[in-house]
């Protein structure tokens, strides 16, 4: 049995150590509301750890679920193709997205099952949005004072997954509209969806997923003639959607796809009915280029009646009997991709405008005003506020629409560290707070400052995430400096250094608490190896302060990155212990001893290549770099794929991450050459 399966059924089985929670129409449960169930647990942690029981019946209502790690499971499976009026376990609402979005900022309750959350497992449901099919035609509805036109077949959505919405399961699932877009799981940054014995009925596009997709044996009825299936995969050339095993049929005349932007599809083993038309999965807007062109594939697929010539097989056997679970979603299942990050630099004041209030008593910053329309209620904030933009925008024009959608979002549990996210805007309202004298900047800060503290560790080390600690997010992160960047922050609140002047007064001594603790867990995390100590791993165990993985490719090893930072922190504290001394100058020895001397890292042009480019190791005769990863007990630098085995170099790793990761650095150098000799005039002698 494969591995991502066996992760499957370990994970999301039915133990008898979970909770369970029943659901009853006739009141024989413990509630007869399925959303009131979902909202008596309380929080995510108590979340994995449940099993919401739904006994046969109809529930008219809307459900909305935002807490990662739920199970859904109705009593008795729904038939493979069958009807939306079917018995069993059925979740019915009636909803057009035109009248919802009227009123509404996003999409989110504008669908039958609203789910914005991750780990989720639904199986033997029947979810219905029922507006089309109870609709006499179209109907005329007045918005914010304009008469508007719903359609019977416009966007109905039955699911709609909204970002983050990672490792989401459905089995024996039946999902019906009568509109488009019915089953629409969207993250295409990081989303991964596993669909398997489900229904899926609806009009144009209605089953629209982005991102890494697999469907098995399933069942898919389309009343549209433009398009049943549907992909956006523009955020990774490797995402894509696979449906294999499956039946198509629908409406005479009706045609098997299409995609707006970049997308890849394969077709395994899938039927066609006779009434499907004789047009291959076409792109819509033929001005939009395609990055990596069109990417349609089939294998084993006919239609009743026979075959239209683009059914002909397009990829090899050996690749099809490839394409299952594991080939399609393991990767992005295990330990999903991060969005590509940008410069994690503050904004620069000079591109906001200062100007007085409405009181006319205080100036305003328009940066550091959707600073604050950010910030989470916790205190901190997010690295993303549209799911892919790192750092946030603050420096560009917010819509009205836009800004709503930012407001709605404030109860959000992904406030973190990572990426400069949280220091960079108390460091910016703190400065702005000089500048301005207005208070509001000063009390954001200082509710910033307050949610750093909170996250702490009482062994003084940081997580990624807070409260957010599923994965791992909860490890000591020392990787991209996250955490060596808080300490920065919380040492200039404790000596009251620029910005920190007037902001922060009341913690000055919890900051530099926060701080010796952190000192100190520095110090117990630097590995010893062979006897010797040595460096850092870019993230350690919360708890028992050991080496530890974070995604697949970033195994347990002594960085060659995140080290330098640790050390350079290290140096800027003034009269160190002898304790920090000997971290400093082992650390700075250990890493002069595994630089690489006379090569670099080089982008080439290579047509053989994805997007026309490689990235190789080249001699030059006057460069020094460090690998980012070192094996524990070798001392020799490793590289790892997604698969997540290691790799003596960096050409035996895939291309996408070859490329798309930063596998050697030439942070030391300065540290070695310039900073360290300083130091150690001053203080190591």
């Amino acid at each position: 049995m494969n591995y991502l399966i066996i992760f499957l059924l370990s994970f999301f089985s039915f133990k008898t150590e979970k909770t369970t929670i029943t659901v009853a129409a006739d009141g024989s449960g413990d509630f007869t509301s399925i959303q009131a169930a979902v909202e008596s647990v309380k929080d995510s942690v108590a979340a994995r750890s449940t099993v919401i029981f739904i006994k046969k019946g109809t529930y008219r209502e809307k459900v909305f679920l935002s807490k990662s790690g739920l199970i859904l499971r109705g009593e008795v499976a729904p038939k493979l193709g069958g009807q939306w009026t079917d018995g069993g376990v059925k979740i019915v609402y009636s909803i057009s997205r035109e009248m919802f979005r009227c009123d509404n900022p996003d999409d989110w309750g504008a669908a039958t099952l609203n789910i914005r959350a991750s780990d989720i497992t639904l199986e033997n449901l029947i979810v219905v949005n029922d507006f089309g099919f109870t609709a006499q035609g179209d109907s005329t509805f007045m918005c914010k004072g304009v008469a508007k036109v719903t359609h019977k077949d416009g966007h109905q959505f039955a699911l709609r997954c909204m970002p983050p919405c990672q490792r989401l399961t459905f089995k024996n699932c039946n999902f019906h509209s009568w509109g488009g877009d019915t089953v629409s799981p969207w993250d295409v940054d990081n989303g991964s969806f596993l669909f398997q014995n489900c229904t899926m009925e609806g009009a144009v596009d209605f089953y629209c997923p982005r991102g890494w997709a697999y469907a098995e044996n399933c069942y898919f009825i389309c009343h549209n003639l433009n398009a049943a299936i549907w992909h956006d995969g523009t955020a990774n050339e490797t995402a894509k959607t696979v449906i294999k095993n499956s039946q198509f049929v629908g409406d005479k005349g009706y045609k098997l796809g299409r995609f707006h932007r970049d997308a890849q599809f394969f077709l395994i083993n899938c039927q066609f009915s006779k009434d499907m038309a004789d047009d291959d999965i076409y792109q819509v807007r033929k001005d939009t280029t395609l990055r990596w062109g069109k990417r349609v594939n089939y294998f084993n697929c006919h239609r009743e009646g026979g075959d239209f010539a683009w059914h002909k097989d397009n990829i090899t056997k050996e690749l099809a009997e490839k394409i299952d679970l594991d080939w399609t979603l393991k990767p992005y299942w295990d330990m999903p991709i991060q969005k590509i990050r940008a410069e994690y630099a503050l904004p620069p004041v000079a591109n906001a405008s200062t100007k007085i209030d409405n009181s006319g008593n205080s100036k305003t910053n328009e940066i550091a005003d959707k600073m604050l329309i950010a910030q989470r209620k916790n205190g901190g904030w997010s690295k993303t506020i549209d799911g892919k933009t790192q750092p946030p925008q603050y420096d560009k024009v917010w819509t009205d629409a836009f800004t709503a959608t930012v407001k709605d979002e404030i109860g959000r549990n992904d406030a973190t560290i990572d990426n400069g996210a949280t220091n960079r805007e108390i460091q910016y309202l703190a400065k702005i707070y000089n500048e301005t004298q207005n208070e509001k900047y000063k009390v954001a800060a200082e509710q910033g400052i307050a949610y750093l503290l909170k996250m702490q560790y009482k062994n003084g080390g940081f997580p990624q995430f807070f409260p957010d600690t599923s994965g791992y997010r909860k490890h000591i992160t020392f990787n991209d400096d996250a955490m060596v960047n808080v300490l920065k922050t919380l040492k200039a609140i404790a000596d009251a250094k620029v910005p920190f002047e007037k902001v922060g007064e009341k913690y000055r001594k919890e900051a530099q608490h926060a701080v010796d603790l952190g000192i100190d867990v520095i110090l117990k995390t630097q590995i010893v190896s062979k006897g010797r100590l040595t460096i850092w791993c870019a993230q350690h165990d919360y708890k028992t302060l050991k080496p530890t993985k974070a995604r697949a490719f970033e195994l347990v090893s002594l960085s060659g990155k995140e080290s330098v930072g640790i050390i350079e922190f290290l140096m800027s504290l003034n009269n160190p212990t002898p304790s920090v001394k000997r971290a400093i100058q082992a650390g700075v020895q250990f890493l002069d001893s595994i630089k690489i001397v006379g090569y670099n890292v080089k982008d080439i042009e290579d047509a053989t290549q994805p997007k026309g480019k490689d990235r190789v190791l080249v001699k030059d005769e006057t460069s020094v770099i460090w690998a980012r990863f070192y094996d524990l007990d070798t001392h020799k630098p490793f590289f790892c794929g997604r698969d997540g085995i290691k790799k003596d170099k960096m050409t035996d790793i895939e291309h996408e991450r070859r490329t798309g990761y930063a596998w050697y650095v030439n942070d030391g150098r300065s540290l070695i050459e310039k900073k360290y000799p300083k130091w150690q005039e001053k203080w190591g002698k």
